[in-house]
């Protein structure tokens, strides 16, 4: 299973198995932000609400989907781009970005999926949106892995000194701050799998409610999900 770099790889393999023992048990060893995943606050800041102190409101609740389906890898998306999804929400929507990204899965292209601008981030706060999840690695950009990236090669190759370091850039996980930090405490689901249908049911006005309930680890940064969408 892919996961973000640096992340614990995903290990599923039998502990016990009735032959042996009588009875089946799996051994599960993965990270909390594995596959179809939930964020709580803590995950990016220690003194933000952990995942079993959010209320399950902010798992479940009316489905608004933004198509961005046509965007190229590593896009930008913009708070106008997102305005006509956001127009549509009610209080306790929550808010699907479609990207078409799970085409990509398992390949080195799932982690150029696009991403949103702070900007964006802040508009969906604003709009009073406190749930998102998208059917990618991640609402921010997720780094190519490895020493590819020229900054990693040089410091591999003792090259780099205090006088090489890049430019300061944006706040790491910007749109994570921004979205996870919004009163209340936010909540972002990642890695959610094909969208398509929920798309097609908006287009013909169908109501969707979607629910992404978590494991309750406590104290946790997130944990996986089991995503389940509901149309009618």
């Amino acid at each position: 299973m892919p996961v973000y770099p640096g992340d614990p790889a995903v290990s599923l393999r039998p502990a016990l198995t009735t032959a042996t023992a009588g009875v089946n048990v799996l051994s599960v060893h993965l990270g909390s932000q594995s596959g179809t995943h939930v964020d709580a606050p803590y995950h990016v800041d220690v003194t933000w609400p952990t995942l079993d102190g959010l209320p399950l409101e902010r798992f479940t609740g009316p489905a608004v989907l933004a198509d961005l389906r046509a965007l190229p890898a590593r896009s930008a998306v913009t708070a106008g781009q997102l305005a006509p999804a956001l127009a549509r929400a009610v209080p306790g929507a929550v808010l699907l970005l479609a990207t078409g990204w799970p085409r990509f899965w398992g390949t080195d292209r799932y982690l150029a999926h696009p991403h949103l601008t702070p900007g964006a981030a802040e508009a969906i706060v604003a709009a009073g949106i406190r749930t998102v999840g998208v059917d990618a690695l991640s609402v921010d950009p997720t780094p190519d892995p490895g020493p590819g990236d020229p900054a990693v090669a040089a410091l591999l190759a003792g090259l780099a000194d205090e006088h090489d370091a890049p430019p300061a850039a944006e706040p790491q996980l910007a749109a994570h701050r921004i979205l996870l930090g919004a009163e209340g405490g936010g909540v972002i689901c990642e890695n959610l799998t094909d969208l398509t249908p929920l798309l097609e049911a908006q287009a013909r006005e169908r109501p969707i409610s979607v629910s992404l309930f978590p494991l309750r680890l406590a104290a946790a940064d997130g944990a996986p999900a089991r995503a389940v969408a509901r149309i009618g």
